[in-house]
C-alpha cells in the first residue's frame, strides 16, 4: 500500500504572498478583503474583493521577460509551486523527472487576459489582439508553466470543477501516487478572475455579498445575516510525495492525505441538493475511502461560503453523517478572512487543514456573530484555538453540483 505524504506548501492569497503570511493571517483573525482595485468597480453591485496585493512575478523567481506573456493564474501557479518545491527541499536535478508530475486545476482560466484582448479587438480590429492570448487563456498551462520549469515530464493535468476545483487537483496528484504512476506531485489550484464579466455574472446571479461599506465583514460563514460570498483570487500548490520516498530523503512531512470522496448532487446548476444529500455521499465516501469512522475526526475545514443554502446544507449534511459527534467537531471557514478564491478554494483549504494538523491550532470563523439556528454546531467563533488533530475533512461544493472531499490525517 502507497502512501501519500504532504511535503512542501506553496501560497499565494488575500492574506499574503507566501504560506506563512497567510497562515499567519488567518490565525491572527486578521481579512484580506477590500475594495476592488483591478477594475473599476464603481457601477457594480459588489465592488469589494479579496485581491493579491502587491504581487510581484520577479520576486518568486519568475522570469521578468517571460511573466509579460503569462496570465495572472499562470503567475499564481508558478509562484505556488516555486515556493512549495523549496519548502519541500526537493531537488528536481536527482529525481526520475518521469515520475513527476503536475494536477493543478483553474476554473476560469486567463478571462483576465480574454478579457483585456477583447476590448484591443473591439477598438483597434483583429490585428491588434496579442499572439500570446492562446497560451493565456488556456487552463492547463497553468500546470505546464510549472511542468515546463522543473522539468516535470510525468502526468500532467488541469482539473477544472467550479469551486471544487483546487480539491480536485489533490485528489488527482494522490491517486498518481497512490496508484503507482508517481512519486512526486505538485498539486493544488489558483484562480484570477477578479475582473468585470466575472464580479458581473456573479452580481447578475445575486449570488455576491454587497455589504461593500464593511468589506472585512462581508464573508460571514454560518453567520445569520450572511448574504453572499465574496470573489477572491489565489491559491495553492502542494508537494505530494510518496511515503518511503519522502522518507529516504529525511523530508519534513506536514500531514498525510488518507482518503477522498467525489459525488454529483444531480439536482441544479448552483443550489445545492436538499439536505445538502450530494455533499453527505462525497463526505461519507471519504471516510470509507480513508478507513476511518466519523467519530475519529477532529476537524473540519468546511466549504462554508457565506451563502444562505450552502451553509444550512452544509451544517445538514454533517449531521447526518457524523451525528451526535457533529457537536464535538471543530468547523472552520477559511473563506471568513480569505473570501471565496473559486478554482483556488479547494488547494488553499487543504493547505490550510494540513497546517493545521502539523501546527496543532485551528483558525477562527471570522464574523460569526448571530447564531442560526440552521447553523448550530462548533464554528469556532472568531478566535483560533489549540487542537491536537488526528483526523480532519476539507470540503468543496460547486457549482453543476461537484463535491469533492479530502480527509487528511496526522503523519
Amino acid at each position: 500500500m502507497r502512501r501519500v505524504v504532504i511535503t512542501g506548501i506553496g501560497i499565494v492569497s488575500p492574506l499574503g504572498n507566501n504560506a506563512a503570511a497567510t497562515w499567519n493571517g488567518l490565525i491572527e483573525g486578521k481579512s484580506g478583503i477590500a475594495p476592488i482595485t483591478q477594475f473599476d468597480a464603481t457601477n457594480f453591485s459588489t465592488r469589494i474583493a479579496g485581491e493579491v496585493k502587491d504581487f510581484k512575478p520577479a520576486e518568486h523567481g519568475i522570469d521578468e521577460k517571460e511573466a509579460k506573456r503569462m496570465d495572472r493564474f499562470q503567475h499564481f501557479c508558478l509562484a505556488t509551486a516555486i515556493e512549495a518545491v523549496r519548502d519541500s527541499g526537493i531537488d528536481f536535478g536527482k529525481e526520475d523527472h518521469e515520475r513527476t508530475g503536475a494536477s493543478i486545476g483553474i476554473g476560469f482560466g486567463g478571462i483576465v487576459s480574454f478579457e483585456a484582448e477583447h476590448a484591443k479587438y473591439m477598438q483597434n480590429g483583429p490585428r491588434r489582439i496579442s499572439p500570446f492570448i492562446i497560451p493565456q487563456m488556456i487552463a492547463n498551462l497553468g500546470p505546464g508553466y510549472v511542468s515546463i520549469n522543473f522539468g516535470l515530464k510525468g502526468p500532467q493535468a488541469c482539473p477544472v470543477a467550479a469551486c471544487a476545483t483546487g480539491t480536485f487537483g489533490v485528489i488527482e496528484g494522490y491517486r498518481l501516487i497512490k496508484e503507482g504512476i508517481a512519486d512526486i506531485m505538485l498539486s493544488g489550484g489558483v484562480e484570477a478572475a477578479i475582473s468585470p464579466m466575472s464580479v458581473g455574472g456573479f452580481c447578475s446571479m445575486k449570488a455576491l455579498s454587497s455589504r461593500n461599506e464593511e468589506p472585512t465583514k462581508a464573508s460571514r460563514p454560518f453567520d445569520a445575516g450572511r448574504e453572499g460570498f465574496v470573489p477572491a483570487e489565489g491559491g495553492a500548490t502542494l508537494v505530494l510525495e510518496e511515503l518511503e520516498h519522502a522518507k529516504a530523503r529525511g523530508a519534513k512531512i506536514y500531514a498525510e492525505v488518507v482518503g477522498w470522496g467525489s459525488s454529483s448532487d444531480a439536482f441544479h446548476i448552483t443550489q445545492p441538493a436538499p439536505g445538502g444529500e450530494g455533499g453527505y455521499r462525497a463526505m461519507k465516501y471519504a471516510l470509507a475511502s480513508a478507513g476511518i469512522k466519523p467519530e475519529q475526526v477532529q476537524y473540519i475545514n468546511a466549504h462554508g461560503t457565506s451563502t444562505p443554502f450552502n451553509d444550512k446544507l452544509e451544517t445538514a449534511a454533517l449531521k447526518r453523517l457524523y451525528g451526535d459527534h457533529a457537536k464535538n467537531l471543530k468547523i472552520s471557514s477559511t473563506k471568513s478572512m480569505t473570501g471565496h478564491l473559486l478554482g483556488g478554494a479547494g488547494s488553499l483549504e487543504a493547505a490550510v487543514t494540513a497546517l493545521s494538523i502539523y501546527n496543532k491550532k485551528v483558525h477562527g470563523t471570522m464574523n460569526y456573530e448571530t447564531p442560526d439556528p440552521e447553523c448550530d454546531l462548533d464554528y469556532v467563533p472568531n478566535k483560533a484555538q489549540s487542537l491536537d488533530i488526528t483526523y480532519a475533512m476539507s470540503n468543496s461544493f460547486g457549482f453543476g453540483g461537484v463535491n469533492g472531499v479530502l480527509v487528511l490525517g496526522k503523519y
